[in-house]
C-alpha cells in the first residue's frame, strides 16, 4: 500500500453536473465545426456558473460499444451536454446545506456510492499495462479512506449502465477528461489520453485519481485562476462550494492555496498520485 502524503489544501466541490445518461456520456471529442455559442447557450452557462470564455462546441464521438455521438460544450477537461444544458440540468440553486453556500445536486448519493469501475480491455480503447496499474492505485486511494464511497475494480470489456468505465481514448499528450455526477450517480465515462502512458506510473495514477474526483463531484482547486493558462473557469460567485476544514485559496499562485492538491487543473510530471490531507478532509466531509 502506498503511503499517503499529509499536506493541506483547498478542495472544491463541483458547482455543476454532467448527465450520465447513455446518450450524454463523455467520450472522445472532435471539433468538426467551430461554432459560436448561441445567446441561450451563453445564458445557460451563466446560470450554471460557468465562464463561457474559451468554451467551444464539439461533437463527442462515441467510442465504446453502445455509446452514441452527441454535441457538447467543452470547458477545460470536462464536457457539458448541450441537450442537458438547454434543459437546465446544470443550473445552480440555493441550498441550506454545507455552509449555506450554493451548489447543484451534484454528489453521489445513497446506494449509488457503491459502484463498479471497469478498466476497459476492449480492442478499440484498451488501457495499457501501466494504466491498469495506475487505475488500481487510484481506486485504492479512494477505498483506503473511511468514507461511504466503495469502488470495485474489474478489468474487462463488458459493462452496464451503472458502471464507471475508464478507457484509453487514443489521443496524444498527457491528461484525461470526465464529467460530474447527475441524478445521484457518479459520471460514467473517464477518458485517459494515450500520451499519458509516457509519464511515470505515479503521474498516471494522479491523472486517474483526478478524473475520478471530477466524476464524484470535485471542481479544480484552482478554478478561479488555472495553473494551465491563468484562465478563470467561472462560478459567478456561486458555482463552487468551499468544503469546511479546507483552505479557501482558489487561484494558482495566490494566497492560501495548496499547490499539491490532486484537483489542481494541470500536472507537471512530478506528481506522486496521492491525496493530500485537504483532499482527505474534503472526501470525509462529503462522503
Amino acid at each position: 500500500m502506498k503511503k499517503i502524503k499529509v499536506l493541506a489544501l483547498c478542495a472544491i466541490v463541483a458547482g455543476f453536473a454532467t448527465s450520465c445518461q447513455k446518450e450524454d456520456v463523455a467520450t472522445e471529442t472532435q471539433e468538426v465545426v467551430k461554432e459560436e455559442l448561441s445567446k441561450s447557450q451563453i445564458e445557460a452557462l451563466n446560470k450554471a456558473g460557468v465562464n463561457h470564455g474559451g468554451a467551444k462546441i464539439v461533437t463527442a464521438k462515441g467510442m465504446l460499444p453502445g455509446d452514441k455521438d452527441f454535441q457538447a460544450i467543452e470547458v477545460s477537461d470536462y464536457l457539458l451536454s448541450i441537450e442537458a444544458l438547454e434543459r437546465g440540468d446544470y443550473a445552480l440553486s440555493s441550498d441550506d446545506g454545507i455552509n449555506k453556500q450554493y451548489r447543484t445536486n451534484n454528489l453521489v448519493t445513497g446506494s449509488n456510492r457503491s459502484f463498479r469501475v471497469v478498466g476497459y480491455t476492449g480492442s478499440c480503447c484498451a488501457l495499457t499495462s501501466k494504466m491498469r496499474t495506475a487505475l488500481q492505485w487510484a481506486v485504492n486511494n479512494y477505498n483506503r479512506l473511511n468514507t461511504s464511497l466503495n469502488l470495485t475494480l474489474v478489468f474487462q470489456s463488458n459493462f452496464n449502465n451503472r458502471d464507471m468505465v475508464v478507457y484509453n481514448n487514443g489521443r496524444g499528450g498527457g491528461g484525461g477528461s470526465a464529467g460530474f455526477p447527475s441524478g445521484g450517480q457518479a459520471f460514467k465515462r473517464v477518458q485517459i489520453n494515450a500520451g499519458t502512458d509516457s509519464f511515470s506510473t505515479n503521474v498516471v495514477e494522479h491523472v486517474m485519481t483526478h478524473e475520478i474526483g471530477h466524476s464524484v463531484g470535485f471542481r479544480h482547486t484552482d478554478y478561479a485562476r488555472r495553473k494551465c493558462d491563468g484562465s478563470n473557469e467561472g462560478t459567478a460567485g456561486i458555482g463552487a462550494i468551499l468544503i469546511p476544514g479546507t483552505q479557501s485559496g482558489n487561484q494558482w499562485g495566490g494566497s492560501n492555496i495548496d499547490s499539491n492538491s490532486i484537483m489542481i487543473s494541470c500536472f507537471d510530471g512530478n506528481e506522486d498520485g496521492e491525496f493530500s490531507q485537504g483532499d482527505i478532509t474534503a472526501l470525509n466531509a462529503l462522503y
